[in-house]
C-alpha cells in the first residue's frame, strides 16, 4: 500500500508512456492514443514516449479524426514510422483496423464492454478483441504485435491499456473512462519488472511471464484488494524500475 501510494500520483506521468494520452482531453482521442501507445510500450521508456509522440504528430494530434476521415493518400504518412520491429506497414494496419472498430463495432469501449456483458470475464474480452482486430485482410507479420492469450501470451500491453481506461481512483494517473467493466475484473500488466519483484516478494511462483503467471499473480493481488487488484501494478513496477538495486 505504501509503494502504491508513492507511485500512483501525477508525478509518475511524465516519465511513463501514459503521458501521451494525457496530452488529450476528449474520450476517443484518449482511448485511441492510449491503445497505440500501449502497443509501442516495449523497450526503452524514453524511446517509447518519443516514438509514441511522433506517431501522434503523424496523426495531426487528432487520432479519432484520422481514424474516421483518413483517405488512402493520408495513410502514406505512416510509411516512415517505426518503433523497433513495429514499422509503417504495421501502423497502417492498426489504423485501418481501428477505423473498422469505430465504424462497425461502435468503438473500443463498446467492443470490450459488449463482450464483458456476454461473458463476464476480461480474458474473453481480450480473445474477442484480437479476433475483431484481425478480421480485415492484414499482413501476417502484424499479428506478432498483438498478444493472444489463447496462445499463452501475458498480454501486458493490452492489460495496461485496460488499466488506463477502466481504473478509477481520483489520483490523476489512470483515466477511468469506461464504466461497464469493473476494476475487480482487470488483470495485472505483467512485464519483466513486475514479474521479478513479485517473485522476490513471494507473490509469484511461475518462472515464465505468461498468461498463467498473470492469473496467478492477479489472484494473489485480489487477496489484498478484491475490488482493485491491479492498483499494485504501480507498486511492483515502481519498485522494479526506480528501486531496482534495493529489490534485485
Amino acid at each position: 500500500e505504501e509503494k502504491y501510494n508513492k507511485y500512483n500520483n501525477r508525478s509518475f506521468i511524465d516519465s511513463d508512456p501514459i503521458c501521451i494520452p494525457h496530452m488529450f482531453s476528449d474520450k476517443e482521442n484518449i482511448e485511441i492514443s492510449s491503445f497505440l501507445t500501449a502497443t509501442l510500450a516495449w523497450g526503452n521508456r524514453k524511446s517509447i514516449i518519443n516514438n509514441s509522440r511522433k506517431l501522434m504528430t503523424l496523426l495531426d494530434n487528432d487520432p479519432i479524426d484520422f481514424v474516421m476521415n483518413a483517405r488512402e493518400k493520408d495513410y502514406k504518412v505512416l510509411n516512415s514510422f517505426y518503433h523497433r520491429t513495429f514499422c509503417g506497414i504495421d501502423a497502417l494496419y492498426f489504423l485501418r483496423s481501428l477505423s473498422n472498430i469505430y465504424r462497425i463495432h461502435g468503438g473500443l469501449e463498446q467492443l470490450f464492454s459488449n463482450e464483458f456483458r456476454r461473458k463476464g470475464n476480461v480474458k474473453d474480452c481480450l480473445i474477442r478483441f484480437v479476433e475483431v482486430f484481425f478480421e480485415l485482410e492484414h499482413p501476417l507479420r502484424t499479428e506478432k504485435h498483438m498478444a493472444d492469450v489463447r496462445k499463452g501470451a501475458s498480454a501486458k500491453r493490452l492489460n495496461m491499456f485496460l488499466r488506463w481506461m477502466i481504473r478509477k481512483d481520483n489520483k490523476g494517473v489512470d483515466f477511468g473512462l469506461w464504466s461497464e467493466i469493473p476494476s475487480s475484473g482487470l488483470f495485472i500488466p505483467l512485464d519483466i519488472h513486475t514479474g521479478n519483484i513479485a517473485r522476490n516478494l513471494g507473490l509469484l511462483k511461475r518462472r515464465q511471464n505468461n498468461w498463467k503467471a498473470v492469473e496467478e499473480l492477479t489472484s494473489v493481488l485480489r487477496r489484498f484488494d478484491a475490488d482493485d487488484p491491479v492498483k499494485y501494478d504501480f507498486a511492483l513496477f515502481g519498485m522494479g524500475v526506480f528501486e531496482n538495486k534495493a529489490w534485485s
